[in-house]
């Protein structure tokens, strides 16, 4: 065990695992038994006894909620002129709501932890198998797994039913990838297949300690079974990761190496960074500049208390004269003073908004769940909402980078053509493993190739029948489905993790070479003479994303030795030292002009020398428990050289269905859109032009290794700069309309190598340090971008890039695959596709949708409807607030600055939670303010919300002026109409709770009115919300001052709202008080629609007018 110091701490980097809890032979390596947790999973974050101070912390955090647990100490402590009900019942109704929901997402976990932790699992135990609890399995266990079952925990294969110790596995809850995959036993075990031989085995592993990558794994068996140790290495494809599923496999025998929290899986549960939208970032605006509104008036209002106090005779009455003490005070009243107004006034910072907010994005996510339009039936997948919080974000999206293949294209691969030596071959379609009907001859385009290119083309086909994983299904169903069955005789079907590989090899099988299987180290392929030949496979030199190749060492049945090769053009040709390179070069740039996915296929023959050297070199590098990977990546670099080159297929991956018409809606809603991929850059720029992201008349920029070849970089980003401007004259592109023909249209292609010499941060004294700015200058001014030859961490480059920029747009990424994930994450908002590249990009997405189509209706319908409902939701909670609160600021001048309440405790705690809460959260929920089909029809209306239009500041300071003009209608209004003290009939006067009550009556009818004004979506739920609501106010005011209640230590509310009802000018003063406050708002409408309407409007204007006629 390698240990070292750290400080004084000591950490080990790799674990020992004794198999069967085994000690190994004196003398061999020294046995510790290290300590390693149980197999228990825990995805809860509370235990009974922390969750009440564990969640009561978490809320307090949030800046409203310890702000009102302050008001409400202040309440308690000093004597206040309100009750500490008032803000004591709100905060604890809205931590009660909280801590309610998270406790019972809580105790759901709770239950599939136990659900897990308490299945059962079979156990070898001194050769007998016994049944155990999942959460009592021990590191060193040896499990028994059947067909079907899922693994317990991290597993390395032993044994197996199957003769040559494979199994087969489906990973599809670890990332989606249904197709099955194969592992491998280790040699010297593989050959115990019963508990008593397996209980004899005697070994220990070192492998590296638990780490979150699904497809890394490093160790090595040392087995003590012979005279002399043996060692073999141990790589992912002997690791079964718990939650992985047994298939075609009658059962294994495995040992546990990682339990619990420390499995793969486990590892993977790590929480998203938090993200925020733009909404969000405006609240805490608003509720800044509110709490400064805050304290001015409480200071105003303790200044002129002290004024008011200044003059004796209004301060001290003769009965109730100060002492001294009192009078020496000043400094500490003054300050107690301060804090009772400020909780006096302190409804202005609402603090049911936040549950409100929480509420509407909760559950208005389920308005995408069910949207019928979202799902798949291909896939039988609905959208998926996997974060709530950004749901309004959707609207406000500037700038999408989407990868290429899955997402724009299907991930469907068909086989088009294969070229060796300069002839082309094209078989009868085929696609990913459906035979076309008329398939059935061989349609060759060449000219006869003599006996010499004949073995060359064979040699061709053998190779690709040879280089590849494919996985063969000899039975007619797979997952029920069936395929391959072809003029009613079952046949052999094709699996792999890539849909490249199976369409391949399903294209040389149309061309006379079948790949029939891998059977005991043997891959057996037939001819065209329908001869079986068989090639040992000596070694597998996997796919990377880096060096985007693979190869295979076979020994034909002849002796001889050969490595072929297959990868990506830019990885094999600079690898070639003969062939017909010239010829096939054309081929395959052509092939990717057509926008065809291209592979080179290369051979080199090895010597039983040169084969003894590569055998060493890897088997080092295999055994190395540090730093594998790189010596494994320097051990292929040193083999996969001095290549003869074969030839080059052409694979064809259709774009998706309505992906073009998506992308035109998109450039129309005024967002720009990039495509990040990784592929060529001609065969990427073929998709942009038949996904509509580049038109005919676009001209195309170069920013190209190619290119930068020719001209410095430097030369190139000023010449490029040039070109954009001189047809914009210096203004960016958003001052044009993306529809106006009179401005060019320019896209931009960069590629990888380019785009890390631009990011490269500059030296000094060189130009290199404003590369960044040229570049953006460019891409602004461009109406598409392809960025090709990306690695997966250049796609998050360029999101971040755009995000910085001075702009600082809202951007979206949306991919499928694992090389996706750090730009979804990046991105402010991540979509994942459902494709067939695993669930690595929906895992870690915000959103995920089943096909790109879809984006289209979450953008500019779903996003467009979350944008406007919450808008209006925050708009309308300060608003209300304004209007509640500002009497009682206007109130104090006439009580003489005494902190005397204008509302009753009751109206005050229930303003916001009853009387005026539920009509917001409905509306928030269902307001469509345009029928859904017109926003699908016309994407520019997209372009009325951008940029946060409707929480700008202008628009901010109208609601709040419109809740002070409202609150001093209001106020005043009820005021005059008091100077008449023959108020009633009776020639009763009317008490300062009456007058409260008035004013109150009026708010709550007016706040309510005002969004019903604002509805433009009537169902009978908003009906019987808004006037229920009101119904509810006045039912309760009846029972409230109806009654007179024993728990109340006062009752200045009895009979207070009976005997203002039973008034004639209060009815005639609420009607006119209401209508008073409204007119402003409504005039201003009119005047604003009739002279500068908004496309909205007008829409808005022709549906109503359509709706008249009929």
């Amino acid at each position: 065990i390698l240990c070292r110091c750290v400080g004084e701490e000591n950490w080990v980097d790799s674990r020992t695992i004794y198999i069967g809890h085994k000690e190994p032979p004196p003398g061999t390596e020294a046995f510790i038994q290290q300590r390693f947790p149980d197999n228990r999973i825990v995805s809860s974050k509370y235990t009974f006894w922390n969750f009440i101070p564990k969640n009561m912390f978490e809320q307090f955090r949030r800046v409203a909620n310890f702000y009102f647990l302050i008001i409400f100490l202040v309440q308690l402590i000093i004597d206040t002129p309100t009750s500490p009900v008032t803000s004591g019942l709100p905060l604890f109704f809205v931590i009660t709501v909280t801590a309610i929901k998270q406790g019972y997402e809580d105790w759901l976990r709770h239950k599939a932890d136990n659900a897990v932790n308490q299945c059962s699992v079979h156990v070898v135990h001194h050769g007998k198998v016994v049944r155990k609890q999942s959460r009592k399995l021990r590191v060193g266990d040896v499990v028994l797994v059947k067909e079907d079952e899922t693994f317990p925990c991290d597993l390395i294969l032993l044994s197996s039913s199957r003769d040559d110790g494979t199994c087969f596995v489906t990973t599809a809850s670890l990332d989606g990838e249904s197709s099955h995959k194969t592992y491998y036993a280790v040699q010297e075990t593989k050959a115990y297949n019963t508990e008593k031989e397996v209980d004899t085995i005697h070994a220990t592993i070192e492998c590296e300690q638990p780490q979150p990558d699904l497809y890394k794994f490093v160790g090595r068996i040392n087995i003590y079974m012979t005279n002399e140790p043996v060692a073999r290495p141990l790589g992912s494809e002997n690791l079964l990761l718990r939650g992985a599923t047994l298939k075609n496999t009658e059962y294994i025998y495995a040992v546990v190496i990682y339990t619990g929290m420390e499995t793969k899986m486990a590892l993977n549960y790590q929480s998203k960074s938090q993200k925020r939208s733009a909404v969000e970032k405006s609240m805490n605006a608003y509720l800044v500049v509110y709490l400064c509104i805050l304290i001015s008036k409480a200071l105003i209002n303790t200044a002129l208390k002290y004024v008011w106090q200044s003059d004796p005779n209004k301060d001290e009455p003769f009965y109730n004269q100060k002492t001294e003490v009192e009078r020496q005070r000043h400094l500490i009243r003054a300050f107690t003073d301060f804090l009772a107004f400020m909780v006096l006034f302190n409804y202005i910072i609402p603090v049911s908004m936040y549950v409100t907010v929480e509420m509407q994005k909760f559950l208005g996510s389920y308005f995408i769940m069910w949207d019928d339009e979202m799902f798949d039936e291909e896939l039988g997948e609905r959208a998926v909402v996997n974060t709530s919080d950004l749901n309004e974000e959707l609207g406000q999206v500037e700038y999408v980078f989407t990868d290429k293949t899955g997402t724009l294209t299907e991930n469907n691969m068909e086989f088009i053509e294969c070229c060796v030596d300069g002839h082309v071959y094209v078989p009868h379609a085929i696609c990913n493993g459906q035979v076309m009907p008329g398939a059935a001859g061989m349609d060759m385009i060449d000219s006869s190739p003599g006996p010499a290119a004949r073995e060359h083309e064979e040699l061709f086909f053998r190779a690709l029948c040879l280089c590849h994983t494919v996985q063969v299904k000899e039975e007619d169903t797979v997952d029920g489905i069936k395929h391959g069955i072809h003029q009613g005789k079952s046949t052999s079907f094709y699996i792999s993790s890539s849909p490249d590989e199976v369409a391949l090899v399903e294209g040389m099988k149309r061309l006379g070479f079948t790949y029939l299987r891998l059977k005991d180290g043997q891959m057996e392929i037939l001819n065209r003479e329908d001869e079986v030949e068989k090639f040992e496979l000596l070694e597998v030199l996997t796919f990377d994303s880096v060096r985007r190749r693979m190869s295979i060492i076979v020994k034909a049945s002849t002796g001889e030795v050969y490595l072929f090769c297959k990868g990506a053009d830019s990885s094999i040709f600079p690898r070639v030292i003969s062939g017909k390179v010239d010829q096939v070069r054309a081929r395959v740039e052509q092939n990717a002009v057509e926008g065809l996915r291209t592979l080179c296929v290369a051979y080199r023959s090895l010597s039983p020398e040169q084969y003894e050297e590569v055998f060493q070199l890897l088997n080092r590098a295999k055994l190395a428990l540090q730093d594998r990977d790189k010596q494994l990546a320097e051990a292929y670099d040193l083999i996969e050289k001095d290549l003869i080159l074969l030839g080059a297929t052409a694979v064809e991956d259709r774009l998706q269905e309505k992906a073009a018409d998506t992308i035109e809606s998109l450039h129309k809603a005024g967002i720009k859109v990039w495509v990040l991929t990784g592929d060529k850059m001609e065969t990427a720029a073929a998709t942009c032009y038949a996904s509509k992201l580049f038109h005919r008349n676009t001209q195309i920029l170069e920013l190209t290794t190619k290119r930068t070849e020719e001209q410095s970089l430097h030369d190139v980003l000023f010449e490029l700069s040039r070109t954009v401007l001189r047809q914009h004259g210096g203004m960016t592109r958003d001052t044009f309309s993306e529809l106006s023909g009179d401005c060019t249209d320019y896209g931009l292609i960069i590629d990888g190598a380019t785009l890390s010499a631009v990011m490269r941060p500059g030296q000094e004294g060189s130009n290199s340090g404003n590369y960044k700015e040229k570049f953006l200058e460019i891409c602004r001014n461009c109406s598409a971008v392809l960025c090709c030859r990306m690695a997966p961490l250049q796609k998050a480059q360029i999101v971040k890039l755009i995000k910085a920029s001075e702009e600082h747009p809202i951007t979206l990424a949306i991919g499928d695959g694992a090389n996706d994930v750090s730009m979804i994450l990046e991105a402010h908002v991540g979509i994942g596709i459902m494709g067939k590249e695993g669930r690595q990009a929906v895992r870690n997405s915000d959103y995920a949708i089943p096909k790109f189509k879809h984006l289209k209706k979450m953008l500019l319908v779903h996003g467009h409807y979350y944008y406007i409902r919450i808008s209006e939701l925050v708009q309308y909670f300060f608003y209300k607030n304004v209007c509640f609160i500002f009497p009682q600021f206007l109130y104090q001048f006439f009580c003489g600055f005494s902190q005397q309440p204008l509302y009753d405790t009751a109206y005050l705690t229930l303003y916001n939670i009853s009387f005026t809460s539920l009509p917001i959260l409905l509306y928030s929920l269902i307001e469509q303010h345009i029928n859904m089909d017109i926003l699908k029809k016309d994407p520019c209306l997209y372009r009325d919300i951008a940029k946060n239009s409707l929480l700008r500041w202008p628009t901010f300071i109208y609601w709040t002026v419109l809740g002070v003009y409202d609150a001093i209608v209001m106020f005043f209004g009820a005021y005059f109409l008091f100077d008449n003290t023959t108020f009633t009939s009776n020639g009763q006067m009317f008490g300062n709770w009456t007058f409260g009550t008035l004013v109150f009556t009026v708010l709550v009818f007016t706040v309510t009115f005002k969004l019903a004004l604002d509805t433009h979506y009537w169902t009978w739920i908003n009906h019987f919300v808004i006037w229920g609501s009101l119904i509810f106010f006045v039912v309760f005011s009846l029972l409230w001052g109806g009654i007179i209640w024993p728990f109340l230590n006062y009752q200045r509310m009895y009979y207070v709202f009976m005997q203002m009802l039973s008034s004639g000018p209060a009815w005639l003063s609420i009607i006119l008080l209401i209508t008073a406050s409204l007119l402003p708002d409504m005039v201003k409408k009119v005047i604003w629609r009739t002279l500068w309407p908004t496309t909205t409007e007008r829409i808005q204007v022709g549906t109503n007018a359509c709706r008249n006629r009929e």
